[in-house]
C-alpha cells in the first residue's frame, strides 16, 4: 500500500488548485464512487466554439488517490480541449483496468497513479474527477445545442 501513498500523490492531495464552486458553470456534475463513497464534484466553462475549458472548480471529497486524480486535472484543465481531457480520462481507466500506458501531454502526471492498477477497489475514486470533468463537458454542450435548438 505505501507505494500507492508515495510523496508525489501526497503533495498533489494536498495542494488542489481551484477547489471550490463556479456560480455561473456551463457543466456542473458531481460523481460518487458507490466502491468506497468518495464524492467529486466538477464546474466547468467552455469556450465559445465549446471546444476548450476556460474555467474549472473542482469539490473533492475523497480519499488521496482521488485528490491527487482531482488535483492534476485542476491544475491542467484551463487550456485544454474536450478532446484532450476525454482523452485522459480515457488513458487514464485503460492504463487502471488495462494495463495502458500512462496518459501522456498535459495530463502526463497520471503516471503517478499507475501503482493503483493493482488494487481494483481504488480505480473508482482514483477515475472521478476525470468522470465528473467529461460528464460536466457533455452537459455544457447539451445545454448549448438545446439553447441554440430553441433560439428564434
Amino acid at each position: 500500500m505505501s507505494e500507492l501513498y508515495h510523496n508525489r500523490i501526497l503533495e498533489l492531495a494536498a495542494g488542489i488548485p481551484h477547489v471550490g464552486r463556479l456560480a455561473d458553470a456551463e457543466g456542473s456534475v458531481t460523481k460518487v464512487s458507490r466502491v468506497c463513497g468518495s464524492i467529486v464534484h466538477v464546474d466547468l466553462k467552455l469556450d465559445e466554439a465549446g471546444e476548450t475549458v476556460t474555467d474549472i472548480a473542482v469539490d473533492p471529497q475523497a480519499c488521496a488517490l482521488g485528490q491527487a486524480s482531482a488535483s492534476i486535472l485542476a491544475e491542467h484543465a484551463i487550456g485544454a480541449s474536450v478532446t484532450e481531457i476525454i482523452a485522459a480520462r480515457d488513458a487514464l481507466k485503460a492504463m487502471l483496468k488495462e494495463g495502458g500506458v500512462p496518459p501522456e501531454g498535459r495530463f502526463w502526471e497520471l503516471r503517478h497513479l499507475q501503482p493503483v492498477a493493482d488494487y481494483a477497489p481504488r480505480h473508482a475514486s482514483t477515475l472521478l474527477a476525470f468522470e465528473a470533468a467529461v460528464a460536466a463537458i457533455e452537459e455544457a454542450l447539451t445545454r448549448r445545442a438545446a439553447a441554440h435548438a430553441s433560439a428564434p
